[in-house]
């Protein structure tokens, strides 16, 4: 069971983005995100008629590594680390360290 997944709000504690805040739009590998505007680069495109592409320069997002993103807690306004428990009725399910709530969208 990962502790980030696609959906979940983050919040990037390390590199140029440091700050930011943004959702996990997809899990590259088991290390690598894509998380929405956040680690954005320009990339040159040539131009492919037979696509319907036109050429310049667009914005691409690039992943991140989950080691520099931490997940978002709305209750403290900050980064908080995850853990699991299980329930009594046997599911596990990710808490948050600091308050140990429940994450929402589990």
């Amino acid at each position: 069971m990962q502790k980030i997944r696609k959906g979940d709000e983050v919040i990037v504690i390390a590199g140029r983005d440091k700050g930011k805040r943004g959702t996990v739009s997809a899990r590259i590998d088991e290390s690598h995100l894509l998380v929405d505007g956040v680690n954005v680069v320009k990339k040159h495109a040539r131009p492919n008629p037979m696509k319907g592409v036109t050429g310049g320069i667009v914005d691409k997002t690039m992943p991140i590594d989950q080691s520099n993103v931490m997940l978002y807690n709305p209750a403290t306004g900050k980064g908080d680390r995850v853990g699991f428990k299980v329930l009594e009725d046997g599911t596990k399910v990710r808490v948050y360290r600091s308050n140990g709530e429940p994450v929402q969208g589990n």
